[in-house]
């Protein structure tokens, strides 16, 4: 769904600010010098020190909140992956016991009752001396009129062990294979609407929603509280704050009390226990959208390509990972396929290392920023070894290549993945 923007000055340009890649060279071309840009990226984030929080998130908070059996998760640290052979039997929407948890430091533990977002800074009325943050309080929330949205979300570096499995290519970060992707149904709040109550002036053009969690330390050095920078474009696009996931209250790992829901775009973008949203008239900068969160490497620019923003395509079997089936028999195969950019058109597969094809039955409700169920007859005729492989060609008419370009984080795999199969 899309909620009705606010046209501001920056929705007037002749360019898709919905976009950050394509926002930031309009805000490049507008604000700053490459030697400029390069200069705050050294110093990113320091500004958003400003802000109070609502409320620190507990020091006693450590790792994961919710059970993570065995059967469900695959652990990485602080970080948790569905298992996908989980999602069998399952609805559109994954239940919210094995949706996915990406954690940069441990889930606070917040009250709802003293929870309080606030928003601050030169894109609202009133001059930074005299203009007080504007607050609004769970209730507050709760007493808007509210939207759904079926959405999925997922880590960034989804798929991101298959560039060194599939293709030899050293990354840093989390293995994740296909598992750091989930879909709810999140009721809350249209940012824009929350932005309008606090005072939106036509001069706005960035946001920087921030997180209550603790201090981000990566090799040493703090980065602060997690925040990544919205284009206002966006954010009055289709932004959700959103206090309910799949029926019920945000569970604690998924952002209790309120959390972002960025549709489409990278995961990080859909903050977490959101506390605060600095609302400027000019952009805005954080390690998560200048040290992280671009492409680096060999084959990208020496400065990093823009922020990334929409997720690539991807597919997924509904099995385990090296699963064991009868040979001489038919199995129908069934899985999950998503696109960042709309609706899936196609899904094929194939157990021939893609000698040949076979189109796959697109199954149930498919929303645009959702995935889609598929399945199909598989007959492995002799025992051995196989590679089951699915692809994806989304609204656009992109589908999913055989390899995918390396980049130093591991970033937006959307390669077809090799599914390792046994038949007995």
């Amino acid at each position: 769904m899309t909620f009705a923007p606010k046209v501001t000055s920056i929705d007037r340009m002749d360019r898709d600010l919905t976009d950050e890649g394509v926002y930031e060279t309009v805000r490049s071309e507008q604000w700053m010098s490459r030697r400029g840009l390069l200069r705050i990226t050294a110093g990113a984030g320091l500004g958003a020190a400003i802000a109070t929080p609502a409320r620190a998130a507990e020091e006693t908070a450590t790792g994961i909140v919710k059970p993570l059996p065995p059967e469900l998760f695959v652990p990485h640290g602080t970080n948790a992956e569905m298992r996908w052979e989980a999602m069998r039997g399952q609805g559109v929407t994954t239940p919210n016991d094995r949706f996915f948890v990406r954690n940069h430091v441990a889930t606070p533990r917040l009250d709802a009752r003293t929870w309080r977002l606030r928003l601050w800074g030169t894109g609202l009325h009133g001059s930074p001396a005299e203009h007080a943050p504007v607050e609004f309080g769970y209730d507050d929330l709760l007493g808007l009129r509210s939207q759904t949205l079926t959405a999925f979300i997922e880590c960034t570096g989804n798929g991101r062990s298959f560039y060194t499995t599939q293709q030899g290519d050293r990354v840093s970060g989390t293995p994740w294979k296909l598992g750091a992707v989930g879909v709810a149904r999140w009721r809350g709040v249209p940012l824009s609407t929350v932005l309008e109550r606090a005072g939106l002036t036509d001069q706005a053009v960035d946001l920087l929603p921030r997180g209550l969690d603790a201090d981000y330390v990566d090799k040493g050095e703090n980065h602060g509280r997690v925040r990544r920078p919205l284009p206002i474009a966006k954010a009055l696009k289709d932004v959700l704050l959103a206090y309910e996931m799949n029926g019920v209250p945000l569970p604690p790992d998924h952002g209790y009390p309120v959390r972002l829901v960025v549709p489409s775009w990278v995961g990080i973008a859909s903050i977490k226990w959101l506390g605060d949203i600095q609302v400027a008239d000019r952009p805005l900068f954080s390690p998560w959208n200048t040290r992280y969160y671009r492409l680096f490497g060999p084959d990208h620019p020496a400065e990093g390509t823009a922020p990334l923003t929409r997720m690539n395509l991807k597919s997924a079997f509904e099995l385990p990972w090296d699963a064991q089936l009868k040979a001489g028999r038919t199995h129908l195969l069934h899985g999950r396929s998503w696109s960042g950019n709309g609706r899936v058109r196609r899904v094929e597969v194939s157990a021939d290392h893609g000698a040949t094809w076979h189109r796959c039955r697109l199954r149930g409700p498919h929303h645009p920023r959702s995935w889609v169920r598929w399945d199909v007859p598989w007959h492995p005729r002799t025992p051995g070894r196989y590679e089951l492989m699915a692809r994806t060609t989304d609204e656009t008419g992109t589908t999913q290549p055989v390899t995918a370009v390396p980049n130093t984080y591991g970033y937006l795999f959307g390669a077809t993945v090799r599914h390792p199969i046994t038949a007995t």
